[in-house]
C-alpha cells in the first residue's frame, strides 16, 4: 500500500468546486473518467455509511463497487473516506482475506482558497497493484472536475 497525492487548481470558490465533487449529478460525471455509470448511495455526512458503485463487466448498473463510511467531514474544507470493503453483485465483502490486505484505506480530498479559486488535494491510499491504473486515471478525473466546476 503507497499513499498516493493528486491536485488541481480549479478556478472557482471552493464551496462550488466542493457541491461538483460531491453532488450527484455531478460526480457521476467527473467520475465517468475512473469507470463509466460510477455513482454512489449513501450519505456524505460524518460517519455515514456510502457505497460507490458502477457497473461491472457485464454491463450490470449495479455490479460493484467499494463499501466505505466518512471518517470527517468539514465542510467545503476537508473529507475523509475510509473504504472498508467491496462490493460485487450487491453483496459487501469487509472479512475476505483480498480485502484485509488494504482495508482500511483512505482517499481524502482537501479544498483551499488560492487566488479567487480553489487547489483541489487528493490524497489516497493505493494497493500497489492498481498504483499506475490510478496515476493515470485520477489526473483525466480532476481534469474532468475543473472543466465542470469552471462551467
Amino acid at each position: 500500500m503507497t499513499k498516493s497525492h493528486f491536485s488541481i487548481y480549479i478556478n472557482a470558490p471552493r464551496e462550488k468546486v466542493w457541491n461538483t465533487m460531491l453532488g450527484d449529478a455531478t460526480y457521476r460525471e467527473w467520475t465517468a473518467s475512473f469507470c463509466p455509470g460510477s455513482y454512489y448511495v449513501g450519505s456524505w455526512d460524518q460517519g455515514a455509511e456510502i457505497k460507490f458503485l458502477g457497473p461491472d463487466e457485464k454491463g450490470n448498473p449495479d455490479g460493484g463497487g467499494m463499501y466505505s463510511r466518512i471518517k470527517e467531514n468539514r465542510l467545503h474544507e476537508f473529507v475523509s473516506i475510509e473504504h472498508l470493503g467491496i462490493i460485487t453483485n450487491g453483496v459487501v465483502d469487509t472479512t475476505s482475506e483480498e480485502v484485509k490486505k488494504w482495508a482500511p484505506s483512505f482517499e481524502n480530498y482537501t479544498f483551499v482558497d488560492k487566488d479567487g479559486g480553489t487547489d483541489v488535494l487528493v490524497d489516497m491510499d493505493i494497493n500497489d497493484e492498481h498504483k499506475a491504473q490510478f496515476e493515470d486515471m485520477w489526473p483525466k478525473a480532476l481534469q474532468k472536475l475543473k472543466e465542470v466546476a469552471e462551467r
